[in-house]
């Protein structure tokens, strides 16, 4: 069996993408969109399928880019969306640029209700991993990317770039390479280029055993899911009293799920604030203002979470790749 074979029985089997059912596929031109791409109309079938092409016009060959996907797509007879968003002056440029892309596809995705697919693969799961885990002192940074997030999914996660690579070759279609990862400008580029040759020479199975924790982490993570699930029952509240009777570690999922559902998106360092959640009184009216945006707030001992008055919630960006 061919490598492109392999991939496309392999997203078959696993049913993020589905034979008729409308996808979405963010397209940047690179070898895993591209790679994507043939795969979502070999496996969903060219009418429900749909590209999304974020040109920022931030790198001289931006054009040449949009050109490129345009010829991809009519050569693959897939309808193809652009967009150009105008870029802030001020801010983080690479914030800015996931929240423009993702904010395109939700809003594309739901005038056809369709999935979003995006291309990430199994090399940006490990450097999505490593640069989570140097950045965030949180468990969930060791969680990595996971298959389906809501109605984003990641088709190509069991895979490595070599192999979308291969995907292309096998399949004659031609790639755009952005320079921009292949310096040391950014993080990411120093975890591509530094972190993750030197862990290959400390154990060339470095990339595949950080793979496997990640995934038996997820396993385990949807048991502690399944705590804060039965502690809350669906509520958005909890008594300080309770609260304060709980595991610690169970204390601290519960707070950063109730912090992360005032945002509809993860609200990063609430979990670290515990104490001072617990230190709130149980009589009368008390909060403390928490990262990202949140207040919690004690009425007589009822905690609940809410938005900080003026400072509307901010969840984390997406720290994977741009595939």
């Amino acid at each position: 069996m061919s490598v492109a074979e392999e991939i496309v029985a392999s997203v078959r089997d696993e049913g993020l993408l589905a034979a008729g059912r409308p996808v979405l596929v963010m397209l940047s031109g690179g070898r895993d969109s591209t790679c994507l791409l043939d795969v979502a109309v070999t496996v969903a079938g060219t009418p429900v399928v749909t590209a999304l092409h974020v040109n920022y016009g931030l790198r001289d060959a931006a054009a040449a880019d949009e050109q490129h996907c345009r010829s991809l797509c009519e050569r693959l007879g897939v309808e193809l969306a652009v967009t150009r968003p105008v870029a802030p002056t001020l801010g983080n440029l690479q914030a800015w640029a996931r929240d423009a892309r993702y904010g395109a596809a939700a809003q594309l995705s739901s005038e056809r209700g369709a999935d979003v697919a995006a291309g990430h693969t199994a090399t940006d799961q490990v450097e999505t991993i490593l640069y989570r885990l140097a950045s965030s002192p949180s468990r969930r940074a060791l969680l990595g990317m996971r298959p389906r997030d809501g109605a984003l999914v990641r088709p190509l996660l069991g895979f490595t770039r070599e192999q979308t690579g291969a995907h292309c070759i096998e399949r004659g279609l031609e790639w755009r390479d952005d320079e921009s990862n292949d310096t040391d400008l950014y993080a990411r580029g120093r975890v591509r280029n530094r972190l993750v040759p030197a862990l290959r020479e400390i154990h060339p199975g470095a990339e595949r055993n950080l793979l496997a924790l990640a995934a038996t982490l997820r396993d385990e993570a949807d048991v502690l899911d399944a705590l804060v699930d039965q502690e809350l029952v669906g509520r958005s509240e909890i008594e300080l009293r309770r609260l304060r009777e709980l595991p610690v570690g169970v204390a601290r999922l519960v707070v950063q799920r109730l912090a992360d559902q005032v945002g509809g998106r993860p609200t990063p360092g609430t979990a670290r604030r515990l104490s001072d959640i617990l230190a709130l009184r149980d009589v009368g009216p008390t909060h403390v203002d928490l990262p990202g945006g949140v207040r919690a707030t004690a009425n007589d001992g009822l905690l609940e979470f809410s938005p900080t008055p003026g400072d509307p919630p901010r969840g984390a960006p997406d720290a994977a790749p741009d595939p």
